[in-house]
């Protein structure tokens, strides 16, 4: 009887544990870096939310096109959020548990408009991008001072993919003229 006691007493504390992932980088840089991507990985889940929310509610004269750029570029955003999570919990961090925990972290603003017109949508993703691009530098930073080059190099294909988003964004809105400026 006494056996399953402790079992279960050690099953028990087992469970509240706390998550101790093995790293060589020093307590101080998994929480400085964990806490710059939990706040990267909120403002890409509320970037993705919106980017979705504006391709739902698409219209126009160029909804096929508006429709599909804003669906790829939704699927670009969500790829982001597996990696950035996993990262932070194999350098010891843990990560996001919840919408409410999204909520409090995101710099990304809402928007729960009736309705937007399609080139507001766009201007205003580009601008979400932007700031995004100019966050992940941000993290980057982060991610130098504490010699944690495997996120840094990862931050780099996220500037990348995130500068690419905001320049369709940008040449899509834009009103040129027939020489193409």
């Amino acid at each position: 009887m006494k056996k399953s006691g402790s079992n279960k007493a050690s099953a028990q504390r087992l469970q509240h544990a706390p998550l101790a992932t093995p790293t060589d980088l020093d307590a101080r840089a998994t929480r400085d870096v964990s806490g710059a991507m939990n706040a990267i990985l909120a403002d890409v889940f509320a970037l993705y939310l919106k980017t979705k929310n504006f391709h739902w509610h698409m219209s126009g004269p160029n909804f096929r096109d508006y429709h599909l750029l804003l669906d790829e570029q939704g699927d670009q955003l969500f790829a982001m959020t597996d990696p950035i999570a996993e990262r932070i919990r194999k350098i010891g961090g843990s990560t996001l548990r919840s919408i409410g925990h999204i909520a409090r972290l995101q710099r990304v603003d809402d928007n729960d408009a009736e309705y937007v017109e399609p080139a507001d949508m766009l201007a205003e993703l580009r601008e979400d991008n932007k700031a995004l691009a100019a966050r992940l530098r941000e993290a980057h930073g982060v991610c130098d001072e504490r010699h944690d080059i495997a996120t840094a190099s990862l931050i780099e294909e996220w500037i990348d993919e995130t500068e690419r988003r905001t320049w369709f964004l940008f040449e899509t809105s834009r009103r040129g003229d027939s020489s193409g400026h």
